[in-house]
């Protein structure tokens, strides 16, 4: 919190955060008049959205999956296959998305020349390819370990009301709505609400490896923004403004959706 005092500062290492001059709110209106604020504003926000209106349904869906699997040993290595990938560091997963999309050594490419495509697309430059590539490689990486999170609730589930409703002739289809996702729907709030206070905090390491000239003007996101301005050029005070920013921005929304869980629903995150 100290920290934050550098936003309202013009920050000089020699001098310290007491003795740097004071200059208000300088910084941020040097952000938001930037012509670069709306577009960055626009890309972070399309990327978050994106990932949390995928991201979330497919971790639903892959315990609500997994908890109908009745083989034990499939069960374990459709858990493997699906949880390993959260371990594969940023760097490899940038690196093989570029080895198999490359229009001239990848995958993609070689498909392509098989079928008489001498010049196949370059989708890691493509601006409009993007937001996908970095959502969708996430949803492969991440999904698996949020589905561990539904699975512990689906465990608490009570194994009798599954026998009550087979007796009751229940299908599957009607066993999941109304045994299944009442039980993790607590949970499914929480992680909700926490998603929506990262809202304008896109990853960095990603985003920026992601990054080349042809596709800057979607990639451009207020993370890569901050370091490129904030830090490289040490225009310190600068980029602790933008993060201020950011959690006063991500502080509002939490507010904002847990008092709209109050009052739709039971759960909360407090």
């Amino acid at each position: 919190m100290l920290g934050a005092l550098i936003a309202f500062k013009n920050y000089n290492p020699i001098q310290g955060i007491w003795h740097s001059p004071w200059v208000g709110m300088k910084y941020f209106s040097d952000f938001f008049q930037s012509p670069f604020f709306w577009p960055v504003i626009k890309n972070t926000l399309v990327v978050s959205i994106y990932s949390l209106f995928v991201g979330v349904p497919a971790g639903i869906f892959l315990a609500l999956a997994l908890n109908e699997v009745k083989h034990p040993r499939f069960k374990r290595l459709v858990q493997l296959m699906t949880y390993a990938p959260y371990f594969i560091s940023t760097v490899v997963l940038v690196g093989m998305m570029q080895i198999l999309l490359s229009p001239t050594v990848g995958l993609v490419g070689q498909f392509a020349r098989l079928f008489g495509i001498d010049s196949p697309a370059d989708i890691m430059g493509n601006p409009t390819a993007f937001p996908s590539l970095y959502v969708w490689s996430g949803i492969w990486q991440e999904t698996g370990y949020g589905a561990v999170i539904y699975l512990a609730a689906l465990s608490s589930v009570n194994p009798e009301l599954y026998e009550a409703a087979r007796i009751d002739g229940a299908s599957r289809l009607r066993k999941i709505i109304h045994i299944d996702l009442p039980a993790i729907l607590p949970t499914i709030i929480v992680l909700f609400i926490l998603a929506i206070g990262q809202l304008m905090s896109v990853g960095f390491e990603k985003v920026y490896l992601l990054q080349n000239p042809l596709n800057l003007s979607t990639s451009e996101v207020i993370t890569t923004y901050v370091y490129k301005i904030g830090l490289v050029n040490a225009n310190y005070s600068f980029a602790v403004a933008v993060g201020l920013f950011q959690s006063v921005i991500g502080f509002i929304l939490i507010l904002t959706a847990n008092l709209l869980a109050r009052k739709t629903s039971e759960s909360s995150l407090f």
